[in-house]
Parts: C-alpha cells; sequence; structure tokens
C-alpha cells in the first residue's frame, strides 16, 4: 500500500469517528430534550386530570389504616403532598382559583389565579359578524374553557427531581396597582418553598399610543429559585386557545387564520399555511415571537430574549361549530442557575398595520409583527406598503364612505396610467392599418423555413412604422402589480370591516343576495351581486378589446374563448365568496377602462396617423441603419444560413 493510500484512509478514518462523535452528541441533546418534552407533557396531562386522588396520594392511601375515616384518610392524602411537594406548593395546589377583569380602553382582559394565567380577551372596538344592524356581540380572541398557559420546570425534593406545572396551581393575587402613565399592574405570585416564588406581572397600558393598547407586558420572576431549581437547561411553555369564528363566510376566514412566527433578525415570517384540517411543525431553531393569527385579529407571544425551540400545530374545527381553530405551541426557554426572569409579552389585538408597524418589543426593538397583514411579497407588497395604504389612510381622514375611497381609488390608478392606455390604443390603432401588408408578408413568406425573413421583413415594416409590438401590452403589464396589489389588500384590509356599501353590509366580506338552497361546486351556497357584475364587466370589456385586436393580430383570434368567455366564468367562480370590496374595485376599474377606451376612440383620427405613420416610413428610409438593427439582421442572415443547411441535409 503506498503512502497516498495510507492517508487517505487515515482521513476517511477521522472524518468517520468525528462524524460518530458529532452524531452521538446530537443524539444525548435529542435524548435529554424528549425526556424533558415527556416529563412537561405528563405534567400538563395532571394539569388536566380530575382533581381526586394525585398519583403520589395513591399511595398513601396504600398506608393508611384499614379502618381509617374520610378526615384521617385527607390528611394521609395532604401529608405525602408535602412530603413530595412542600408545605407552599401543597397549599397552592389546594387553594381555590379566583377570576378577575382589568379593562382599558380598547379591551377587556379576564385573569385566572389558576396558573396566573390569562383566560379570555375581549375587544371593545369591534364586534362579530351579524346581519345589518344586529352586530353587537364583541370580538372575543379566545375560547376561555380551553385557554391555557402554563410554565414546566423541576423542583429539588432530596435527590429527586420534582416536576411542576404552573397550571396545576393556584397563584395569590396582589391588589391591582395604577402608575402614573395610567398603566395598569397586576402582580400573581406562586410560592415554591419558603421566600422562594414565581412571580407574574402583567401591564395592561391606558395610554393614547394605540401600539400600546393592545399590548400587555408579561415579566416573569424567579424570586430565590435557584437554590430550589433542579438541574435543568430549559423551562418548558404550553400556550394554547381556541379561537371563535368572527367573520361571515367560514372558507374565506379560514384561509386566513394559521399560526406564524418570526426568526430573529428576519423582516420577514413563516407561516404554517392554510388547512382545512391540522397541521404542525416542530422548530428546532431560536424564535422571537409565535402569534395566533386570524382574518383580522391575531394573539402574539414576544420573547425578546428568543425561544430556544417550539413545537407548533393547529386543528380546524367544524364550519358549523361557531370555532374556528384550536392553536397549541409548546416552546423551552433557556434557563440557567443565574436566570432571574424573563421580559415576555402578549399582543391581543388587530391586524392593523398601522398599529402592528409601531409595536415593539418590551427592549423597545423592532420585531416586524406589521407582517402578519398579508399584503404579498415583492412589487405586490411594495405597491400596498408604500402608494395604496397611504392613499387609503390619507382619503379615509376625509371621506366617510368606504365605497366613495375605493371609487377615488380606481380614478387615481386610471389618471396615473391614461398616457400608457392612449399610447396602447394608437399602437392597435397602428397595427390596424398595416394589418393588409402584414398580409402580404405572410402570402410571400407562406413556408417554415422562411420564419426568419418573415420576422425579419415584420420588424422593419415595424420599424418604418414607428410600431412597438409590446406597445398594446405596457399598459396591463403597468397595471398587473396594482391589480394584484389589491388581489392583497381588500381581504386584508381591517378598514373595511364592518363597512357597508349600497347591498353590501360589509365590504371585507362577500355580499350575499340571494341564498341558494343548495351549494354548487366551486361556487358556494350564494350569490354575490358585486362579483356577478364584474365578470359581466369582465366579459364586456374582453369582448370591446378582442374586437379591436383580433383584425390586427391574426394569432388572438385563436384565444377568443378563452378571452372573452372563460376567463369571465372562472372569476365569477372563484371571487363569488371574495371580499365585496375587492370585487367591486374590479367592476369600477372594467368600466373605467371601457369608458376610457371609447374616449380615446374619439380622439384618434386614424387618416392622421396614417400620414404620420408616411412621414415616418419616409424619413427612416432615407436614413443609415443603426448598428443594432444591421447586428440583428446580421443574426437573422445566419438564422436562415443555418435552417438552410438543416434543409438540405434532410
Amino acid at each position: 500500500m503506498d503512502k497516498k493510500s495510507i492517508i487517505g484512509i487515515a482521513v476517511v478514518a477521522v472524518l468517520f469517528l468525528g462524524f460518530a462523535y458529532f452524531n452521538s452528541k446530537q443524539q444525548k441533546e435529542y435524548l435529554e430534550k424528549k425526556e424533558a418534552y415527556e416529563a412537561y407533557m405528563d405534567s400538563v396531562a395532571r394539569a388536566t386530570r380530575p382533581a381526586a386522588v394525585p398519583a403520589a396520594d395513591s399511595t398513601a392511601v396504600g398506608e393508611a389504616p384499614s379502618g381509617a375515616t374520610a378526615e384521617e384518610l385527607a390528611a394521609a392524602v395532604r401529608e405525602r403532598q408535602v412530603e413530595t411537594l412542600g408545605e407552599s406548593l401543597t397549599t397552592a395546589r389546594e387553594a381555590e382559583a379566583e377570576e378577575f377583569t382589568v379593562e382599558n380602553d380598547v379591551m377587556s382582559v379576564r385573569f385566572s389565579t389558576q396558573g396566573g394565567q390569562i383566560k379570555g380577551v375581549t375587544l371593545k372596538d369591534y364586534t362579530k359578524y351579524a346581519p345589518r344592524g344586529e352586530r353587537n356581540q364583541p370580538i372575543e380572541l379566545m375560547d376561555p374553557a380551553t385557554a391555557r398557559f402554563g410554565l414546566s420546570f423541576y423542583v429539588k425534593n432530596g435527590l429527586r427531581n420534582i416536576p411542576v406545572n404552573t397550571l396545576d396551581y393556584v397563584f395569590t393575587a396582589e391588589p391591582e396597582t395604577t402608575t402614573a402613565d395610567g398603566a395598569k399592574s397586576i402582580v400573581m405570585r406562586l410560592p415554591v418553598a419558603e421566600e422562594s416564588y414565581l412571580e407574574y406581572r402583567y401591564t395592561i397600558y391606558n395610554t393614547e399610543s394605540p401600539e400600546r393598547d393592545y399590548l400587555v407586558n408579561f415579566d416573569v420572576r424567579l424570586v430565590n429559585m435557584a437554590r430550589e431549581m433542579a438541574n435543568q437547561t430549559q423551562i418548558q411553555i404550553d400556550w394554547a386557545n381556541t379561537t371563535y369564528q368572527n367573520e361571515k363566510g367560514f372558507q374565506n376566514e379560514n384561509m386566513y387564520t394559521t399560526l406564524a412566527y418570526r426568526f430573529p433578525g428576519e423582516s420577514s415570517i413563516e407561516e404554517l399555511g392554510m388547512s382545512d384540517g391540522a397541521k404542525s411543525k416542530n422548530i428546532t431553531t431560536q424564535v422571537s415571537w409565535v402569534a395566533f393569527k386570524q382574518q383580522f385579529f391575531s394573539s402574539v407571544f414576544i420573547a425578546p430574549e428568543n425561544v430556544s425551540y417550539a413545537n407548533l400545530s393547529f386543528d380546524t374545527a367544524a364550519p358549523e361549530s361557531s370555532l374556528l381553530k384550536t392553536f397549541t405551541a409548546q416552546m423551552g426557554v433557556p434557563y440557567t442557575a443565574q436566570t432571574e426572569g424573563y421580559d415576555f409579552a402578549f399582543y391581543f389585538g388587530p391586524n392593523k398595520y398601522s398599529i402592528l408597524k409601531k409595536v415593539d418589543d418590551p427592549k423597545g426593538a423592532e420585531i416586524h409583527l406589521e407582517r402578519l397583514v398579508p399584503l404579498g411579497w415583492g412589487i405586490f407588497g411594495w405597491v400596498n406598503r408604500w402608494c395604496v395604504i397611504p392613499v387609503f389612510d390619507f382619503l379615509r381622514n376625509y371621506i366617510a364612505s368606504f365605497g366613495i375611497i375605493i371609487l377615488i381609488l380606481v380614478l387615481l390608478v386610471k389618471l396615473v396610467i391614461s398616457p400608457l392606455t392612449y399610447k396602447s390604443y394608437v399602437s392597435m390603432a397602428k397595427m390596424r392599418l398595416i394589418k393588409p401588408q402584414v398580409d402580404e408578408l405572410n402570402k410571400k413568406f407562406p413556408k417554415r423555413e422562411d420564419a426568419a425573413k418573415k420576422q425579419q421583413a415584420m420588424m422593419e415594416l415595424y420599424k418604418k412604422a414607428g410600431i412597438n409590438p409590446m406597445g398594446g401590452c405596457i399598459p396591463m403589464l403597468i397595471q398587473m402589480p396594482i391589480l394584484i396589489a389589491m388581489f392583497r389588500f381588500f381581504p386584508a384590509s381591517i378598514e373595511l370591516r364592518e363597512q357597508p356599501f349600497l347591498w353590501a353590509d360589509d365590504l371585507s366580506s362577500f355580499d350575499s343576495v340571494l341564498n341558494l338552497p343548495f351549494s354548487i361546486p366551486f361556487y358556494g351556497d350564494h350569490v354575490s351581486l358585486f362579483a356577478l357584475l364584474m365578470a359581466l364587466s369582465m366579459f364586456v370589456y374582453s369582448y370591446y378589446n378582442y374586437q379591436q385586436t383580433a383584425s390586427a393580430q391574426p394569432q388572438m383570434a385563436g384565444m377568443k374563448f378563452m378571452m372573452v368567455y372563460m376567463m369571465p366564468v372562472m372569476l365569477l367562480l372563484w371571487f363569488n365568496s371574495y371580499a365585496s370590496g375587492l370585487c367591486y374595485y374590479y367592476l369600477l376599474s372594467n368600466l373605467l377602462t371601457i369608458g376610457q377606451t371609447l374616449v380615446i376612440r374619439r380622439m384618434v383620427d386614424d387618416s392622421k396617423i396614417q400620414a404620420i405613420m408616411q412621414a415616418n416610413a419616409a424619413r427612416k428610409s432615407k436614413g443609415r441603419k443603426s448598428k443594432f438593427q444591421q447586428r440583428y439582421e446580421e443574426l437573422m442572415r445566419q438564422q436562415e444560413a443555418m435552417q438552410r443547411a438543416k434543409n438540405s441535409k434532410k
């Protein structure tokens, strides 16, 4: 065996041993996390177990004399609990839980001393969907019966580690206090041992700053807990709640309801996506916040120091249940003996861009909650953030009717692109005027092998006439990002929620002028008049546009069925359950485009265009060819020669 082979074998062996060591280390960490998680889930199960006799108490019952009274049995059970948990935790386990409510101007927060947790949040300024004139039920962000938030950790008891889940215990609540700036402070404590306790401090703001009104600071303090805590690297967090259906259509609201999260340092966010069933994801890296996101409202857990991992999931309720989704987030935060506490926060409020943009974490860092509003990616999101939203917000300050605001928005868009629309029509008119010459070229070069010659002749014809072949498409290309941006903006805009216009009682949801006794596949069980009118206007516009372009561009004839008939039908099926504000916008856009085209047609004189084209042709025929044109013609000649050579081989 030569020297190189020996060295190669040695390198491979080192790499193999290194990989084995690394893999064993990773496996060990995984098993440790798995054991901790299983212990945590066991503690959660005990929290939901009926409070009859704990598992540890069965031993005490077995040790009691056979003729013991109920009082003696209870005393034996308690003695066993004290031996396991200590006097403080045993007393906290036996205490009677209480609930109380703290309010500010925009929300009411319901607390429970059982686990020291938030059990419900009511938003005062928003109501659940109901027919016009009947909206009087405020928005509830969670079902109190299923809402939970608990911490799970281990405390020492001699040589044993005892799991503690805060959901099992009753905290003691201090009297509510109010700070100088009007904020309300709620303090709850869980005694773990003598002079050692877990403290929850909630702060609810009551200021003129909207971004703080929906924020609840949540400070967790481990007071003298280092001596009681077992050796562990994580404290587990279990957060869950079930959301109610708040909007008109279950399917449409469910489409925008999901679980979202953000990685530290990222401006974008991640989501579990849409599903009519269940979805889950295990994240092994840090996240800075986790959101239970509905179409227009969100509950967000904010961790400035970041959670180390998160197991996230949701399950979808039945459409007729009045519930929407059950969210679950099981997270871990790092712990050492030097850890004195955590500065968390909750956001309970609307998915309103202007508010979410200003929300930061308790330490003042930007956390990009505004990304919860699905404005679209790339250029579409840019159009919404920097064009549509500022204009929309400006008009809201002066105009009360959102129907009028949408009309003005359409007018502004059409005004901006009107010069391009005019050029597009002139380009189509030129194409129509040179059609006889195009037909002659088609006759002159009928064979496929003459395609390069025909293309070169066509380009020369367009150049002499001063025609841009793409001129008719430019307005559509410019308008497309705006149309797609609006597609994202209207269903996500909470400003349209509860806003009626004409026969629509809520512009953020579909309008229903007729409820069907059955459901049509891909359409639904109702008739949206705005969607129907939008589809009809699309048909009229497509038919008129086809009549104008088909004569000038014969290749368009084969697209008649798709453009004129199929597209409006597809849009009708698609938009029947979409926001009526969006259908109304597209309806106005189509009508104004038709009107714009008719006006421009009256303004444009074909004879003048013909004269201009002839003048351009005469001028350019005398001039020298540009270098680009020379290179293009040379390329065409080379392609033609290659085609001839290929044909000769056949």
